[in-house]
């Protein structure tokens, strides 16, 4: 039979937990469908009910199925209630569905119970709620493949404006050898980047976003963010470079269609004498805003439309570059054009070496110029050029197989442009001579067969191509960012999923025009190239770091990867960005760094499994393998206190733990360094309490961050209390990093609530650490233990009785690092014997503790004037109070075990009660107090050593003996060392 709990879970038909409360997150009911949980006791029946709130998403209704201990009962209902697809199909179905694996199949989404493909899962953030559903998938956006959707926009960024009017003059500026050693070190870079990428890329399903989606989910939420929001930035303004280059060239192409009047640069220092003219600024912003509007509105249309128009931007691109190589190849030196030599082994050996010089801002020789060009200047300028492997990535969220998709289109872009560019340089050497390299900023037009008509339409084209592909992916990978609901200043950018990103467009569009405001071209470059080199190192070190850790979840299906590989493409981008500018590295790395300052502040926190967690895991282990078992030397030991949280008595509700235990336990930290653990124990059987205490354990998690203490939540279910603490004080921690200190409070409130139990309970924890060999320390007075912003004045007074390794000592100076006790002062009190040298005694504890670079005054007591002092009124009347109680409680031993005719018996056991050493310990007690009420009354924080439970006397009498120390004392610390020394003098 069911209980009634049970049967309300199943048929409500409710929610599924499965083994992550995170991924599965109870109450989430978005698919149209919900589950409830398979509850299985030795005695149940587990009913697992699934039906379709909408009964058109399936072709037929699935009926209740139950899973019965019994096999053959089992195998019978499910056979009637379940299709047969295959001839084992219901046989082996049935096995399954005994275990739970066949549902589990199902709804995870591999296959469903009609054969249908549904959809997986979506992966979940920051606990949100996941549906999960049996429906078959609803219609998607237009999917992109890998020529449309990776490697046309990857073509058309990279064949950009910089290679039909600027590669030539870089091949005249550096000469052939270096520009073939600069196309091979910026494409290296780039090559590298791209390797890195199909790895992390073929490592899972990929979400919108890209590289921000990549480096996030790798180096965390703040690095993605603030490297993300960086190459949005730079495709933004990359956007604004490929239209001003096609607003130029339009404008030199037909003069006429410009506006103002045209800016006339004479040439100075080369052969050619006739001016160059070159548009009006002016004129680049009109024409500028104007394309940039236009750009948008296709942008607007959706990856439809995106998808129509780059075919008609790309085709005109390769026939011109057809034209391109066909004009050098039939180039003669009887042609018209002034300094075209055809292809010449003379203009090849007058180019191979560079000709560095000043230039004016138009790039034309000047030796008046104020631009000085050289190797490092020219890689700022052609790195560009490469760049656009990210394109495709982009829109990584329109891709019918990211996976597939990226690492073949991407690499092909690459390798394709990376040999046309090589395969330029000889030719662009051998066609012409240095001065119409450097003069000629359009000799791709020039040479070109049969007019140079096709090439200006086709540098217009590819240039708008590599325009909308910037204003097509920057725009998506800033609603990436937004959708992750990591900074909430983005949310105005937030678009539902298949849903074009408006508000992102309006806003790249923005940033865009803005810097064809600017209107210069060559100002505008080296900006880009810190952003894409910042996000092409991002890349790449997130592969390094995921490749060095080889986590199990790392197995990318694109196999040609090394972490080498990775960490070379990170350096040769960290030196190509100092190469360029090293002042725009250091503002692009500043940049990125307020932004993860920005992020880590005001950002929520997400939880993503990034490399960085990892690396933390398997420093961990090292370290934790580094430490062995060995006991720790004192200069390298740090306090691990765990915290028991479980009150002796009632907490405010929604409180997992006493207010002050998590200021307490700051105290035990040197500048808030160090762990601690928070431990409570719920009484139950744990299969029956299993979800209450993971609730439990999230409250604490949750409170304890709250009180911004470093520690972490551990909830243990045991039949009671004492069992609970005897397993938590002997498996917790591993190695050198289990706790060594057990921290409580005191349990005033025993006796007032008449609270039988906790003596016996109290005295076996202590017990209990006393053989674990672990320190205890108890606080009486918590409820008036101060928090950080309350100061506290006055003494801190250790009564220093035994030996116990330091520990009492360090506690102490421990306290004076915090706000609230730096201005107090610690006394020492010692207890002298009465014939010893008291003066003598007091040398030597200053002595100790000056070696011990510790500063406190100390105060013997002679046992003699200890024994003659007058106590205080108040303990002798609790001291009164407690032989009372004592006798009484001996009394009623006594008589139960003369009427049970069975020795005397307390807490379950015989114990011994030699009453003499009842009154010894009492008196003993009375004393300590009395002479802490004398001395400390006014101190803010007595310590005092923790006495061990005498062997064979009731817990009954061992309370009376603690009652009677802490009687009348606010605020003491309780506390026992254990077998070690926690303190040296040695350095």
């Amino acid at each position: 039979m069911h209980s009634n709990r049970d049967k309300e879970e199943m048929e409500g038909g409710g929610e599924i937990e499965g083994a992550d409360e995170n991924e599965f997150a109870p109450g989430s009911s978005r698919g149209g469908r919900k589950y409830s949980p398979v509850v299985a006791h030795d005695n149940d029946r587990a009913v697992l009910e699934m039906s379709s709130i909408d009964p058109r998403s399936s072709r037929q209704d699935l009926k209740k199925v139950k899973v019965s201990m019994q096999p053959d009962v089992a195998a019978k209902e499910i056979e009637g209630s379940m299709p047969n697809h295959s001839v084992n199909g219901p046989q082996k179905e049935s096995k399954l569905e005994l275990f739970g694996f066949d549902s589990l199949v199902n709804i995870l989404g591999l296959k469903s119970m009609t054969g249908d493909q549904i959809q997986a899962p979506p992966s979940p953030r920051d606990g949100g709620d996941v549906s999960i559903t049996l429906e078959r998938p609803r219609p998607t956006a237009v999917k992109s493949g890998t020529l449309m959707g990776v490697f046309v926009p990857c073509l058309q960024n990279i064949m950009g404006i910089i290679y039909y009017i600027r590669f030539s003059w870089i091949v005249g500026m550096a000469g052939i050898g270096e520009s073939l050693l600069l196309v091979a070190f910026c494409g290296s870079c780039t090559f590298l980047t791209t390797i890195s990428l199909s790895a992390i890329a073929t490592n899972g399903a990929m979400k919108g976003g890209g590289p921000y989606y990549l480096i996030g989910r790798a180096l965390g939420p703040e690095v993605g963010v603030s490297i993300g929001l960086c190459f949005f930035l730079g495709n933004a303004v990359a956007g604004a470079m490929y239209v001003l280059g096609a607003v130029e060239t339009f404008l030199n192409a037909v003069p006429a269609a410009g506006i103002f009047k045209e800016t006339v640069t004479k040439v100075n220092g080369t052969a050619i004498a006739e001016p160059i003219t070159r548009p009006s600024l002016h004129d680049l912003q009109i024409y500028g805003i104007v394309v940039t509007i236009l750009l948008c509105f296709i942008v607007f249309g959706g990856v439809k439309m995106i998808n129509r128009v780059a075919p008609a931007f790309l085709v005109p691109v390769v026939f011109s570059l057809i034209c391109i190589f066909s004009g050098i190849l039939l180039a003669r030196h009887d042609r018209p054009a002034v300094g075209i030599t055809g292809l010449s082994s003379e203009s090849f050996k007058e180019n191979w070496g560079p000709a560095y010089q000043r230039t004016n801002n138009a790039g034309i020789p000047d030796p008046n110029g104020k631009i000085y060009w050289n190797f490092n200047a020219l890689v700022g300028l052609f790195f560009p050029a490469v760049t656009g492997i990210m394109a495709g990535s982009n829109r990584s969220a329109s891709l019918k197989d990211t996976q597939r998709s990226i690492p073949v289109g991407t690499l092909a872009a690459t390798l394709t442009t990376s040999g046309l560019y090589l395969v330029s340089v000889l030719f662009f050497g051998s066609v012409a001579t240095r001065d119409k390299l450097l003069t000629d900023r359009l000799l791709t037009a020039t040479i070109a067969w049969p007019f140079p008509a096709i090439v200006y339409v086709g540098i217009i084209l590819s240039t708008l191509g590599a325009a909308l592909q910037s204003l097509t992916g920057a725009p998506r990978l800033l609603a990436a960012i937004a959708n992750d609901d990591i900074l909430p200043v983005l949310n105005y950018f937030k678009v539902v999923d298949g849903s074009e990103p408006h508000v992102a467009t309006f806003f790249t569009a923005f940033i865009c025009i803005g810097c064809v405001v600017i209107g210069n071209l060559d100002l505008i470059s080296p900006t880009i190239t810190m952003f894409y080199l910042l996000c092409y190192a991002g890349v790449n070190l997130s592969c390094f770091l995921l490749d060095l850790l080889d986590a199990p979840s790392w197995r990318p299906r694109w196999k040609f990867h090394h972490w080498s590989f990775s960490l070379v493409g990170a350096l040769l981008c960290i030196v190509i960005m100092f190469l360029i500018s090293w002042a725009f590295t250091v503002v692009s790395l500043a940049l990125a760094s307020l932004i993860y300052y920005y992020v880590s502040i005001k950002g929520k926190a997400g939880d993503w499994g990034d490399g960085f967690k990892s690396a933390y895991f398997q420093l961990a282990l090292r370290s934790l393998r580094s430490l062995g078992a060995s006991q720790v030397h004192p200069k390298n030991w740090y306090p691990i206190p765990l915290i028991f949280c479980r009150p002796w008595g009632k907490l405010p509700e929604n409180v997992p733990c006493h207010p002050k235990l998590a200021d307490f336990a700051n105290c035990m930290k040197k500048k808030g360094r160090g762990m601690s653990i928070f431990i409570s124990i719920i009484d139950g059987d744990y299969h029956e309490r299993a979800e209450d205490a993971k609730t439990a354990c999230r409250q604490l998690s949750t409170y304890i961050d709250y009180k911004q203490c470093e520690g972490v939540a551990e909830i243990v279910v045991a039949p009671n209390m004492s069992e609970g603490f005897r397993g938590i004080v002997q498996t917790m921690g591993l190695g050198n990093l289990k706790p060594n200190i057990i921290v409580m409070r005191y349990p005033e409130i025993w006796r007032r609530e008449n609270l039988t139990e906790i003596p016996a309970t109290f005295v076996g924890i202590i017990n209990d650490c006393i053989v674990a060999n672990k320190a205890v320390v108890i606080v009486k007075g918590l409820d008036e233990w101060p928090n950080e912003y309350q100061r506290q004045y006055g003494t801190i007074d250790l009564y220093w009785i035994v030996r116990d390794g330091g520990l009492m000592l360090l506690l102490s100076q421990l306290l004076l690092t915090k706000e609230s006790f730096e201005g107090c002062k610690i006394q020492v009190f010692c207890i002298a014997e009465e014939d010893s040298d008291a003066e003598g005694l007091k040398a030597d504890v200053k002595k100790f503790l000056y070696d011990l670079r510790m500063q406190a005054e100390v105060i013997v007591i002679s046992m003699k004037s200890w024994e003659g002092q007058g106590e205080q009124q108040e303990s002798i009347e609790a001291f009164s109070a407690a032989q009372r109680r004592i006798a009484s409680y001996l009394g009623e031993m006594k008589e139960r075990a003369q009427r049970d005719k069975t020795p005397l018996m307390a807490d379950g056991k015989p114990v011994v009660v030699n009453e003499q050493q009842v009154e010894k310990f009492l008196y003993t007690t009375l004393k300590l107090n009395s002479t802490i009420l004398k001395y400390s009354r006014m101190a803010a924080v007595v310590f005092v050593s923790l006495p061990p439970p005498p062997a064979n006397h009731p817990a009954f009498f061992y309370m009376e003996y603690m009652d009677l120390l802490v009687e009348n004392v606010p605020r003491l610390l309780i506390v026992r060392g254990y077998r070690r020394d926690v303190v040296t003098l040695f350095t």
